[in-house]
């Protein structure tokens, strides 16, 4: 790319950019020309949101646990439009799935015109029935745009079958690829009028060719997903995802019974990561955040529903030994906070 770049992005790019995304859609079930490169999930949520029409009166469906920064997109556009955003509060903690689908129901009205859903939450690390959630939108007739920032190398996916009209996600959390490496799904018949956040060189040219180019950038995050889906399968593929799981389930059953609180969730709604109450007052989450991380570890706390939460994530590289280490860090962090 150095050494002649005008050769490389108009000559090497364009079809190594389609090489890399067909390597992605096989890995998350989708078709190579419905996906297109971005650099985080956030980016992707910004596209989708920008492109579509909203107007006053119109309401956007998000859940209690979206994402900070998905939750600032979707406010800024309802705002701008004079559209309303209505919040469906997931049960927590130990949610049922009859629980989650009964509380996104009834956040959904005549004048939703789009459900903003996570497929597993940042703060909270709940694994959501996301095929069931979009079925429900789906019957009433409302668009969904599903988070799937933690989903890719954490759980097995198939984007085809979640049946939903826009999906984004990222290939650097869980799937061992470089930062800046996530990417936006549509669905054929929701490609028409969809831009990226940035409008550049391929305005107009539709799906692939708007995605494909937005601006001179170092495309080496995208081009590496192949050989991040490679090491991935090298390190067990599904059968890593099972064990991160496991080990997941594990250490989140260490620390609750450690701390003598719960864990947030189990069975089918947890995969690699966990979360545990901490037994502190929920006006302590940032500070209690801050002292973890002078201790040298990244396991973030958050305020949730009315209680302190602390989340931890199992890879490859983990085992269970790791956790009693956390266990005395977050001992060490009760005394002194």
């Amino acid at each position: 790319m150095e050494s002649q770049p005008s050769r490389f992005m108009r000559r090497v790019l364009p079809d190594a950019l389609r090489d890399a995304a067909a390597v992605l859609a096989g890995f998350i079930g989708a078709a190579p020309d419905d996906l297109g490169f971005t650099d985080n999930a956030t980016t992707g949520v910004n596209a989708v949101l920008r492109s579509l029409p909203f107007a006053a009166g119109d309401e956007i469906v998000v859940l209690s646990h979206v994402y900070g920064a998905v939750a600032n997109a979707v406010r800024h556009v309802a705002t701008a439009a004079g559209a309303r955003v209505v919040v469906a509060a997931l049960p927590f903690p130990d949610p049922a799935q009859p629980a989650v689908l009964a509380a996104l129901e009834a956040a959904l009205t005549p004048r939703t015109r789009l459900a903003v859903l996570d497929h597993i939450t940042s703060a909270s690390a709940l694994v959501l029935p996301v095929a069931a959630m979009v079925a429900l939108c789906r019957a009433r007739a409302v668009p969904v745009l599903v988070d799937g920032a933690h989903a890719p190398g954490q759980v097995s996916l198939d984007l085809t079958s979640i049946g939903a009209d826009w999906y984004t996600g990222t290939c650097h959390k869980w799937l061992f690829a470089p930062k800046g490496a996530a990417f936006l799904w549509a669905a054929p018949d929701r490609q028409d009028g969809l831009h990226p956040a940035v409008i550049s060189h391929g305005y107009g040219g539709g799906f692939r060719a708007e995605f494909d180019w937005t601006g001179t950038r170092d495309p080496t995050a995208f081009l590496a997903v192949p050989d991040a889906i490679a090491f991935h399968a090298r390190l067990g593929g599904a059968a890593l995802m099972r064990r991160n799981a496991a080990l997941a389930a594990q250490a989140t059953s260490l620390l609750a019974r450690r701390l003598h609180t719960q864990a947030g969730a189990t069975g089918a709604f947890a995969a690699a990561m966990g979360c545990v109450r901490l037994p502190i007052d929920p006006g302590r989450a940032d500070a209690f955040n801050e002292a973890l991380m002078d201790a040298g570890t990244d396991a973030p706390v958050h305020a949730l529903d009315g209680a302190a939460w602390l989340r931890l994530s199992a890879q490859a590289y983990n085992d269970l030994a790791d956790y009693d280490r956390l266990g005395d860090l977050i001992e060490a962090a009760l005394v002194t906070a």
